[in-house]
């Protein structure tokens, strides 16, 4: 039997956290919830997660902060609530590190697909079981322990960041557009917001040291998507 999940919600919304606790639990989700972030860092430091709910709004520190200070210690999958839904709150959200979004108020259904969305990214693709490794100039990933590094230095790619970089690493010389992308890492429960897509690939590009003018790895293609132009060497295990 696979092991439950663990979730940790920072929320300062107690009503909220204990209607999710109840909701997630059916879903065979462990919920722990803290109300204050130094709280919710702590829980995390100590016990760990499988999955943070990080709410924007947040008394002392707003979830933008906190997001950055786990991204400094931790891949944990990041989902954030914003209240006013606005797109910048997203944009900004996933620039430091998000893997995903959702505007308050919402269904609890779609938090839960939310969470099995990201989970998903998280479970080793079949064809990459094997292990082995895919490297392209400086730029190796390794399948078996799912991380990349840049002339062997680790790159701290998130969960997105990773399974962005490995679909362009597995179709290389194609042009990728941002639906495909959205796609491959989502699926069709959730709706599709291709700015996502392009702060994600210039996120690979900061960390990648890649120009967008004289790129190595990732090239634009106006109005389709991008195209991975490096060449992929396929080293077994």
């Amino acid at each position: 039997m696979a092991a439950k999940k663990q979730i940790l919600i920072i929320d300062d919304d107690q009503k909220l956290n204990e209607l999710l606790k109840s909701y997630l639990s059916k879903f065979d989700m462990g919920v722990t919830a803290a109300v204050h972030p130094e709280e919710g860092l702590n829980l995390l430091k100590k016990r760990g997660s499988d999955l943070v709910i990080l709410d924007v709004m947040l008394p002392g520190k707003d979830g933008f902060e906190v997001c950055k200070e786990i991204r400094k210690a931790s891949k944990v999958p990041i989902i954030m609530l914003t209240a006013r839904g606005d797109v910048t709150d997203r944009v900004v959200g996933l620039e430091i590190g998000a893997d995903d979004y959702l505007a308050k108020p919402f269904e609890p259904r779609e938090l839960v697909a939310r969470i099995q969305s990201v989970m998903r990214r998280l479970a080793p693709a079949p064809a990459a079981a094997p292990g082995g490794m895919l490297q392209s100039g400086g730029l190796a990933v390794d399948l078996s322990k799912r991380t990349a590094s840049l002339n062997k230095k680790d790159l701290g790619l998130t969960t997105t960041e990773f399974e962005i970089l490995l679909f362009f690493l597995n179709n290389p010389g194609a042009v990728l557009s941002r639906d495909r992308i959205m796609e491959h890492l989502k699926g069709i429960e959730c709706e599709a917001f291709n700015r996502s897509i392009d702060i994600a690939v210039s996120r690979l590009r900061r960390k990648l040291k890649d120009s967008a003018d004289k790129p190595k790895f990732f090239k634009t293609v106006w109005g389709e998507g991008y195209l991975f132009i490096g060449k992929v060497e396929k080293v077994k295990p």
